[in-house]
């Protein structure tokens, strides 16, 4: 399957009019924003676990990357709530699920293979920053290495954005709007431009409250093509 699999076009999903559609596994359901690959796939998704719902366990090669929307996520490493951040990098293994439902944005197979850091991080703990030579603009830093960089962003109502993303840049919106290029993005729509681009966006009159990967775009991991 190839969804927004293009990386050298802009593209954009307003997933929260999208309508579920069934995983593999009972009471799990998804939104998928791009996807190259079967059920192993390099991945952007929207995953919807109902109450009392579980993955078998299962080894991530290529990585996992999420964060919590609603609800509260679980595995054997512990319990996650809405605006947890987590990074299972390659080779790790758990047993997801939840048992009072949740939905999480994901990524899949788009980490260096080589990664091996583990990153949990629980956002409602942590401070926004304003950001040098970008007004309106406050950032929550989440995690930065020399491929990537993802955060949190916080733009005050009508603010004006307007910066370069050599690398490529994936915005999804948590709260409130934001308009760019006509079209209007407000809670769940996702953008993603590639590398070279300039976001030249302006927010809505509640702001906007973003998860914001930068960066990664310029070198791509795919999930083998065998699936395996």
């Amino acid at each position: 399957m190839e969804l927004n699999a293009d990386f050298s076009q802009r593209a954009a999903v307003h997933a929260a009019v999208l309508p579920w559609t069934p995983s593999p596994i009972p009471g799990v359901e998804r939104r998928m924003l791009d996807r190259i690959g079967a059920e192993v796939a390099r991945a952007t998704t929207i995953v919807r676990y109902a109450p009392a719902s579980h993955f078998s366990a299962h080894t991530h090669d290529g990585g996992e990357e999420f964060f919590v929307l609603e609800g509260v996520f679980s595995d054997e490493h512990g319990d996650y709530p809405v605006g947890s951040y987590i990074r299972n990098p390659p080779t790790s293994r758990h047993t997801p699920g939840s048992e009072i439902g949740c939905t999480i944005f994901v990524k899949l197979w788009q980490f260096d293979l080589n990664d091996r850091t583990d990153v949990r991080i629980d956002t409602s703990n942590r401070l926004f920053l304003p950001v040098h030579g970008r007004p309106g603009v406050e950032v929550m830093p989440l995690f930065r290495d020399d491929r990537e960089d993802v955060r949190l962003e916080r733009w005050a109502a009508g603010a004006e954005i307007d910066f370069r993303t050599p690398g490529g840049i994936e915005l999804l919106v948590l709260d409130g709007d934001f308009i760019e290029e006509g079209e209007v993005f407000e809670r769940l729509s996702w953008l993603r431009l590639p590398a070279g681009s300039t976001v030249r966006s302006t927010a809505g009159a509640r702001g906007a409250k973003l998860w914001v990967k930068a960066g990664h775009l310029a070198q791509l991991q795919t999930a083998p093509a065998s699936g395996a």
